[in-house]
């Protein structure tokens, strides 16, 4: 049953469906993380994830990053009035594009080594989160600095 209704966004839905619950229409409305006064929820456990996610490992490049990076330093020393890093990018894709495999091992085996030193990093890291090492008293981040003065 079509019913051409109009939701929140301000698009027509023609395929929507109203469903009744007592007689009465019911509406499914996400509330967006308020109270009914309309107070935002306190976020301390969000602050403590995003703690976690900053103390966690990052994932390192692939081989063509590591390949990219010595690239842009050779088109820059031979085309130095080239600035643009699109340029630099779109050179750098066709010659990788171009290289055999033999050329590439190199940079695979960079990336491979990087890849099994971020998994043992990683599995240490979650260790240590299942361990509940990670406290919300952990000091990496603390406003207190050496540097203060």
């Amino acid at each position: 049953m079509a019913t051409g209704r109009i939701t929140r966004s301000g698009t027509s839905s023609s395929a929507a469906t109203p469903t009744k619950t007592n007689g009465k229409l019911a509406v499914t409305v996400q509330s967006g993380r308020k109270r009914k006064s309309g107070r935002k929820v306190k976020t301390t456990t969000k602050k403590f994830a995003a703690k976690m996610d900053a103390l966690k490992p990052k994932k390192p490049p692939t081989a063509f990053f590591y390949f990219l990076e010595d690239f842009r330093k050779e088109y820059q020393e031979q085309n130095p009035d080239v600035k643009s890093m699109r340029d630099v990018g779109k050179a750098c894709g066709e010659k990788w594009k171009t290289m055999t495999y033999e050329e590439k091992v190199h940079y695979y085996d960079i990336a491979t080594e990087k890849r099994a030193d971020f998994d043992t990093a990683m599995a240490d890291f979650i260790k240590r989160k299942e361990n509940g090492e990670f406290d919300e008293d952990d000091s990496d981040f603390d406003d207190d600095s050496e540097f203060d003065g």
